[in-house]
C-alpha cells in the first residue's frame, strides 16, 4: 500500500489532550504528526476556562495540598456510581501526576493552584472544599510568533487587552460588594495600562494553556497541520495503520506505525447526532464547544467496530443565548443572591447554585425547558450577569429577542414570561423567608462550599438574600453544554474497545471523543481537560511501548 507520509504516531485534533499526547510521544522518541481539522488550533480547550483537575499534580504538591490515593478514589467512586470501570479510574488517579510532571519538563508549561475553587461535590467523602484545580499561568502570545494568528480566540480577554484568571474573575464579580473586589478592579486597570505600554498580548485560561502547549510542541519539533480534516481510518488485517486526511488541497495517506489517537472532541455541533442520542429537550444547539466538533472521530471509531457509552449525556451548562447567537454560560451567576430560577409553572425545581451539570440534569429530568432566571433591581446593580457588568443597562436586543424581560412588579414580570403570577409570587415569598433565616429548607442552596464560592461573602448565607426591590428582571435559560460526554469506550491505556471488550489494535482516543471517565458527573473545575491530558499521555506511552 502506497503512503504519502509516514510517522510513528498520528494525533487527530489539537486540543489539550491531543497536544499532550504528541508531547509524550515525542519525549519517548517517536516521530509524531498532529493534524487539525480547523483553521486554528486549540479545540475546545482553547475556548475553555482552562482548569485542570488532576489530584496530586506537582503544583498542588508544592503548595502542600497533597491527598491520599484512597480519598481521591473514594470521591470518584461516590461520584461515578459504578458507571466507570475501576481500571480507568485507577489509571487516571495513578498516572495523572506523572502526566503533569512530563508537561512541566518544558520551560513553557507552568501552572498555579486556584485555591478555594472547590471540588464540585466537596460534601462527598474525599471531596475538597479548597479544590484541586490548577490553571496555566498567564502567557504573552506574542511569543508564538507566526503561530499567534492561528490560535483559537476565546472570551477571556476583556476590553483594551484586560486579562483575568479564574481567581481574578471570582474577585471582580464582587467589585460592588467587597474590598477584595475593588482591589481586583485596581489591578485590572493597571493591567490595561501595562498592556498598552508594553504592547503585550496576554492570554489566560484555556488560551494560555494552549499557547504554552504549542510552544512546547515547537520546541519538540512536532509538526501541526491545520485545515487538514481526517476523512478515513486505514485498517489492515484488523489493525489501524494510518489515516487519510485532506491537506493542501489533496488527499494524503498517512501511515502511523505505532498508532492513531483520536482527539477530535464530541458531537455537540452535529444536528443529526444530537437528535439521535441526546434528550429531546437538548436537541437545539446551545453548545460552547469548538465549532468543528461534529463527531468525526466517534463516527470513524464506530466505522471500525468501536463500542460507545454515555451518548445521551453532555457536560451540561445552563446558558443564555446572546442576541448575536453566541452562547453565554452561567457559572457564577447562579449563586447571585436576590435571584431564583423557576420553571414554566413559576416554581423552583432545584438548587440554583449547584454544579452546572447537576443543575441541568434536574432541569432535563423535570422537563423545565426553558427555565427563567428571576432577579431584582439590587441584584442587577450589584453583580455581573451573562457578561453584563453590574448596574449596566441590559442591551435592548436582549429584550427585542425575548431573551430578557423587565417589569416593575413580579406580577407584571410573570405575565411577560408566561408563568402563573400567583405561583411566582408564592415562590419569591417562600424564598425570601429562607433568605431571612439563612437556610434554604427546600434545596439547600448555599450549604456546599461550591455554592458559596461565587456567592456574596458579605451575607450570612452567601447565596441567599431577599428579592424585594423592583424593577424585576427575567432571563430565558437554555439547556446549554460545553461538549458532549459520550463517545468511544476505551481501556486504561486509552485503547479503543469493541463491544466484546477486545482492543482495536493501533487505535486510541482521548477527551470528549471518549466515554467520560467522570461518568454522568463532574468532579471539579477542569474535570474535562484533566482526563483528556491524562489519557492522551497514557495512549502515547502505550503506543511507544508497542512494536
Amino acid at each position: 500500500m502506497a503512503w504519502d507520509a509516514e510517522h510513528d504516531f498520528v494525533v487527530v485534533g489539537s486540543g489539550g489532550g491531543g497536544m499532550t499526547a504528541a508531547l509524550t510521544a515525542a519525549a519517548a522518541g517517536l516521530d509524531v504528526l498532529v493534524v487539525e481539522k480547523g483553521a486554528m488550533y486549540g479545540g475546545s480547550t482553547g475556548i475553555s476556562g482552562g482548569g485542570i483537575w488532576i489530584p496530586n499534580n506537582p503544583t498542588l504538591r508544592a503548595a502542600g495540598h497533597e491527598d491520599s490515593r484512597a480519598s481521591i478514589r473514594r470521591y470518584l467512586d461516590l461520584l461515578t456510581e459504578g458507571r466507570v470501570p475501576a481500571k480507568r479510574l485507577d489509571a487516571y488517579v495513578d498516572h495523572g501526576p506523572a502526566a503533569m510532571e512530563l508537561l512541566e519538563r518544558s520551560k513553557w508549561l507552568r501552572f498555579f493552584w486556584v485555591k478555594g475553587y472547590a471540588d464540585y461535590h466537596p460534601e462527598l467523602e474525599g471531596g475538597r472544599p479548597l479544590g484541586r484545580s490548577v490553571e496555566a499561568k498567564p502567557f504573552d502570545t506574542r511569543q508564538l510568533g507566526e503561530d499567534e494568528r492561528y490560535q483559537r480566540p476565546n472570551t477571556m480577554k476583556g476590553p483594551l487587552g484586560l486579562w483575568v484568571t479564574a481567581k481574578d474573575y471570582h474577585d471582580l464579580a464582587m467589585v460592588k460588594r467587597t474590598w477584595r473586589g475593588r482591589w481586583a478592579s485596581v489591578i485590572a486597570a493597571w493591567r490595561v495600562s501595562s498592556n498598552v505600554v508594553r504592547r503585550r498580548h496576554m492570554a489566560t485560561g484555556g488560551r494560555a494553556l494552549v499557547a504554552r502547549l504549542r510552544m512546547a510542541l515547537k520546541d519538540a519539533g512536532v509538526p501541526l497541520w491545520l485545515r487538514s480534516p481526517m476523512t478515513e481510518l486505514v485498517v489492515e488485517d484488523g489493525r489501524v495503520t494510518g489515516i487519510v486526511a485532506e491537506h493542501d488541497g489533496a488527499q494524503q495517506r498517512i501511515r502511523a506505525r505505532r498508532g492513531v489517537l483520536l482527539a477530535t472532541g464530541g458531537f455537540e455541533h452535529s444536528a443529526d447526532l444530537r437528535k439521535r442520542y441526546l434528550p429531546e429537550a437538548a436537541w437545539d444547539d446551545y453548545s460552547g464547544g469548538a465549532r468543528e466538533n461534529v463527531g468525526d472521530g466517534i463516527e470513524a471509531g464506530l466505522g471500525v467496530g468501536a463500542a460507545t457509552d454515555l451518548m445521551d449525556d453532555a457536560w451540561w451548562m445552563p446558558s443564555v443565548r446572546h442576541p448575536s447567537g453566541a452562547v453565554v454560560p452561567l457559572v457564577s451567576e447562579r449563586s447571585i443572591p436576590r435571584s431564583v430560577i423557576v420553571s414554566a409553572e413559576g416554581t423552583r425545581f432545584t438548587n440554583e447554585s449547584a454544579p452546572y451539570v447537576t443543575f441541568v440534569h434536574a432541569q432535563l429530568e423535570g422537563g423545565h425547558v426553558p427555565a427563567w432566571f428571576v432577579m431584582d433591581a439590587k441584584a442587577r446593580a450589584r453583580y455581573p450577569f451573562a457578561q453584563i457588568l453590574p448596574g449596566a443597562p441590559i442591551p435592548e436586543p436582549y429584550y427585542a429577542a425575548g431573551i430578557a424581560h423587565r417589569a416593575d412588579t413580579l406580577a407584571g414580570l410573570a405575565g411577560k414570561i408566561g408563568v402563573p403570577a400567583d405561583a411566582l409570587a408564592g415562590t419569591v415569598e417562600r424564598f425570601n423567608g429562607f433568605a431571612r433565616n439563612g437556610v434554604d429548607a427546600d434545596f439547600g442552596r448555599g450549604e456546599s462550599a461550591y455554592d458559596r464560592y461565587y456567592g456574596d461573602p458579605t451575607l450570612p448565607n452567601p447565596c441567599l438574600d431577599v428579592i424585594e426591590r423592583g424593577p424585576y428582571y427575567a432571563f430565558r435559560i437554555e439547556v446549554g453544554d460545553l461538549g458532549t460526554k459520550g463517545g468511544l469506550v476505551c481501556d486504561e491505556n486509552s485503547r479503543v474497545l469493541r463491544d466484546d471488550g477486545s482492543a482495536i489494535d493501533g487505535l486510541y482516543a482521548t477527551g470528549n471523543t471518549t466515554a467520560a471517565v467522570m461518568g454522568n458527573e463532574y468532579a471539579g473545575p477542569g474535570a474535562t481537560i484533566g482526563p483528556s491530558i491524562v489519557f492522551g499521555y497514557l495512549a502515547a506511552r502505550h503506543a511507544a511501548r508497542s512494536a
